[in-house]
């Protein structure tokens, strides 16, 4: 089995977080997002991020406006909504959670991790 299709569901799982993070930093257009995943493990097409982002509005995680571009037609530009910044806050600090728990399993009980051994 190919790692990418191995992983495609933890992948897919986490998109959503990502998109997140990255509309929270500013309004940003949909090329903008994909720019910013193009060189992570998280590199996506317009054909699944379109997708995302209607699912998220309608979840009203996410809301876009619409301004006028010097190389085309109108783009919309997305940012997140009061419920979207609530939901990657509470995404982030599941995910704190659950890489700790990650790190910790498989661990004898007791022992340092690396980051918290002293020289």
């Amino acid at each position: 089995m190919i790692i990418n299709e191995k992983f495609s569901a933890i992948r897919k799982g986490l998109l959503e977080l990502l998109v997140l993070k990255i509309v929270a930093g500013n309004k940003v257009y949909v090329a903008d997002i994909l720019d910013q995943l193009g060189g992570t493990e998280f590199a996506t097409q317009e054909g699944t991020l379109y997708p995302l982002l209607s699912k998220m509005r309608r979840e009203e995680l996410v809301d876009y406006e619409w301004k006028e571009s010097e190389a085309g037609p109108p783009r919309k530009y997305y940012q997140l909504t009061a419920k979207g910044r609530e939901q990657l806050r509470e995404t982030e600090d599941y995910w704190q959670k659950i890489s700790a728990t990650v790190k910790s399993l498989g661990r004898p009980p007791g022992s340092q991790t690396e980051e918290n051994a002293s020289p």
